[in-house]
C-alpha cells in the first residue's frame, strides 16, 4: 500500500493505517518535539498530544499527499503553545571540552549552535531548525509554516545573520 491509499484509508478511519504512517515518520517528528521541548518526558507529552490531535481532526487534511506537512505543522503548534503555557525558560547547559580531538570540538560547535538557535525568536527557530536540521526544502517549510517561499527565505537569511553574529560575540567572550 502506497502513501497516498495510507493517507486515504487513515482519513476513513483505519487506524492501522494511520499507525503505520506514523511509523514512517515517528522519530523526526520526536526529534522536532525534543528540539523545541528540551526534555524527553515534555518531548514525549506533545509528541503523544500531536498524535491524539491529528488522529482526531486527519478528516480535516485536504490533500492526502501533505499528511507529513499538515502533522508537523500540528507538532510544531502543540509545542510552541506548550512552551507558551508553561512560560517557560530555557535552561542553557553547555559541556565542556574532555579533549581536543576533532569530534569532540565538532560536537562542541554544533551545541553552541543549537544553544543559539534556541535564544532567537520563534520565526528564525522554526525555520532553521526545519531547513538544517530536519533538511526539509524551502517548498516544504513554506507549506508547514504557510508562509511564502519569499518569506522563508528571508527569515533563513535573518535567522542565519543572527546565529553568526550570536557565534561571533561567544568566540570573542571566551
Amino acid at each position: 500500500m502506497n502513501y497516498i491509499d495510507k493517507v486515504s484509508k487513515a482519513k476513513k478511519g483505519d487506524k492501522k493505517a494511520f499507525q503505520d504512517l506514523l511509523a514512517e515518520e515517528k522519530t523526526k517528528l520526536y526529534k522536532i518535539a525534543y528540539i523545541y521541548m528540551k526534555n524527553e518526558d515534555e518531548a514525549l507529552e506533545v509528541f503523544q498530544e500531536t498524535v491524539c490531535k491529528a488522529l482526531s481532526s486527519i478528516h480535516t487534511l485536504r490533500e492526502n499527499k501533505y499528511f507529513y506537512t499538515w502533522i508537523t505543522k500540528i507538532l510544531i503548534n502543540t509545542a510552541i503553545k506548550e512552551l507558551q503555557k508553561k512560560k517557560k525558560v530555557i535552561p542553557m547547559e553547555q559541556e565542556a571540552l574532555l579533549s581536543n580531538t576533532k569530534a569532540e570540538y565538532q560536537a562542541e560547535i554544533n551545541t553552541d549552535i543549537l544553544e543559539a538557535i534556541k535564544l532567537m525568536e520563534e520565526r528564525y527557530k522554526t525555520v532553521l531548525i526545519l531547513r538544517y536540521y530536519k533538511d526539509y526544502s524551502i517548498k516544504q517549510i513554506a507549506e508547514i509554516l504557510q508562509y511564502p517561499e519569499g518569506t522563508v527565505k528571508t527569515n533563513i537569511h535573518r535567522g542565519l545573520g543572527l546565529l553568526r553574529v550570536q557565534l561571533e560575540e561567544e568566540c570573542v567572550n571566551e
